[in-house]
């Protein structure tokens, strides 16, 4: 099989490219990454020591660059991992979420029915639901609950996953979508809550928390989430939607609180700052059909997923000393320094 991960040196993407690599290792994995801030090329270093990898610095909004490589490659499948993704960026900059997107997504598409690809799997979110009550513990996400977005970023999500199912039912292509919670683990961009708060308490430097920090988030460590995706992709119905989650519903500030402890860094660092425009209050995914139909289910615990966590960003300190001292520098300041603290 030929598989093309398009966002491949981004955080989920570059995991997935390792766990197929291990895999399957008689198959050929193409990466296409624009290389925007958060994709990094030393993410894929082991997987550049392989025979069948290959990675091409491609745009997915460059409808002739991502042709001449789909007339390459001719790939069986395409995993789209492709996107702007951090609601912050998106309240700052939504046109660019948009064309990244929706129209980068509507391009792969032209471009796997052109070339007769056998599957497009698009990596969407839950946030495409909008958010649950704090106070219903009982109320879940499933692949029924209307969509109701709250940022730019989930919007254009949403928007992209309507595009995906239209043009499985207009052209008959091949299509599955994966919705899931918020993951975490080795190369995440530090402007994400847990690798924030790990670097930044590693420095003593102030953590900031949007609010009280009594959001909720389902967490969902990537390991696991690519092997949703793996099955999915090999045995997900055509035209299909399945919710990724994984059973770790955290408040914020326990997460921040969890990671103090677990560096032995003192509460005080905790810094509660002006909320977040549009703040989602919780997420919960119901995972029942993707276990049902496919036998999957998370098998990490969130207290033992964080533990592997720190212990890689501990161990792997140049990878993302090399970010925080380039570009995301500034955007920290601009994000962070201006907002009040509670």
């Amino acid at each position: 099989m030929k598989i093309f991960v398009t966002g491949g040196a981004g955080f989920i993407g570059s995991n997935f490219i390792y766990h197929w690599l291990e895999k399957y290792p008689q198959d050929r994995v193409v990466c296409l990454d624009k290389l925007t801030y958060a994709g990094n090329l030393s993410t894929l270093e082991g997987a550049f020591k392989t025979s069948n990898f290959r990675f091409s610095k491609t745009d997915i909004c460059d409808r002739k660059a991502v042709y001449e490589l789909f007339a390459q490659e001719h790939p069986d499948v395409v995993v789209n991992f492709a996107a702007e993704s951090h609601v912050d960026r998106s309240i700052e900059n939504p046109e660019v979420f948009l064309q990244t997107n929706i129209l980068g997504t509507a391009c792969l598409m032209d471009a796997c029915r052109r070339y007769g690809v056998g599957r497009f799997h698009q990596v969407s979110t839950d946030e495409v639901y909008g958010d649950l009550p704090l106070d219903r513990p009982d109320l879940l996400f499933t692949e029924k609950t209307p969509l109701h977005t709250s940022s730019p970023y989930s919007s254009s999500k949403a928007g992209a996953d309507l595009l995906v199912l239209a043009y499985h039912r207009t052209y008959d292509l091949p299509v599955t979508i994966t919705r899931c919670s918020n993951n975490y683990g080795p190369y995440h961009f530090p402007e994400k809550l847990i690798p924030l708060m790990i670097i930044n308490a590693l420095a003593d430097k102030p953590l900031p928390v949007y609010g009280e920090g009594l959001n909720v988030r389902d967490w969902l460590y990537v390991k696991d989430h690519c092997e949703a995706i793996d099955s999915v992709v090999h045995s997900g119905r055509v035209g299909e939607i399945y919710n990724v989650g994984g059973h770790n519903e955290m408040r914020n500030i326990d997460i921040v609180r969890l990671i103090c402890e677990e560096l032995g860094k003192p509460e005080t660092l905790i810094r509660h700052v002006q909320d977040r425009k549009g703040h989602d209050r919780r997420y919960a995914i119901d995972p029942t059909k993707i276990h049902d139909e496919l036998g999957w289910s998370p098998k990490t615990r969130f207290a033992d997923g964080i533990k592997k966590t720190i212990h890689w960003y501990l161990t792997n300190r140049p990878w993302w000393e090399k970010i925080v001292s380039g570009e995301y520098r500034s955007y920290y300041e601009k994000m962070y320094a201006h907002r009040a603290v509670l």
